[in-house]
């Protein structure tokens, strides 16, 4: 398998988001209401999953080995706009967070907020996925010899499988600030004490 296989299974998965975006939205639209639980599962799919995870191998691997390769211009440019992409998606999501707050709080005007992150999200990830996965991904795997290619892909691994303990663990941490309850940490197999501020 090459790197830009797990990175389209990526986009499978996203793309079922998005259509249950869609799905939402179409929902908003008709009765003017919108489920929090819905955006919440949303917004932590796009951070933790599409962004952190998925951009996340893209960012921290994928570009930051292409960038020690001569790329051609028109590459070059591509993965620019990606990196631009991403930013963009980041900012969209931080605005769909505020709208659902408001909503949350009662304002009824953040619906058309709401609706119009989802919309973004819905534009924006269609054209990206196939940027990538037609041409992007195609020619970025020709700047790498097969051996690249198979340490890459063990790294993209490695990254996956510390990104779930690192999500995990800042939720611990973050639920442990909230209570405001002492945790206990776990060295050498014996508990000891660790207290939030």
């Amino acid at each position: 398998m090459e790197p830009r296989g797990p990175l389209m299974m990526e986009h499978r998965l996203i793309e079922q988001m998005i259509a249950l975006m869609e799905n939402q939205v179409k929902k908003i639209e008709k009765n003017n209401i919108v489920n929090p639980s819905f955006i919440d599962a949303a917004v932590d799919f796009i951070r933790t999953y599409a962004d952190q995870t998925h951009h996340g191998k893209e960012e921290k691997i994928l570009f930051r080995d292409l960038s020690r390769k001569s790329l051609s211009e028109i590459d070059n440019s591509i993965m620019n706009e990606l990196v631009q992409e991403h930013i963009m998606g980041r900012i969209t999501t931080a605005k769909l967070v505020d709208a659902s707050d408001d909503y949350k709080k009662g304002n009824m005007s953040a619906l058309s907020a709401i609706t119009r992150n989802l919309r973004k999200f819905i534009d924006f990830y269609p054209k990206h996925i196939q940027k990538e996965d037609k041409l992007f991904f195609p020619a970025a795997m020709g700047y790498f010899t097969e051996s690249e290619r198979q340490s890459m892909l063990a790294e993209f691994w490695e990254f996956d499988r510390n990104m779930i303990h690192a999500h995990y663990k800042s939720m611990i941490e973050s639920l442990g600030k909230l209570v405001r309850i002492a945790l206990p940490l776990w060295i050498g197999g014996s508990a000891i004490s660790s207290n939030f501020v």
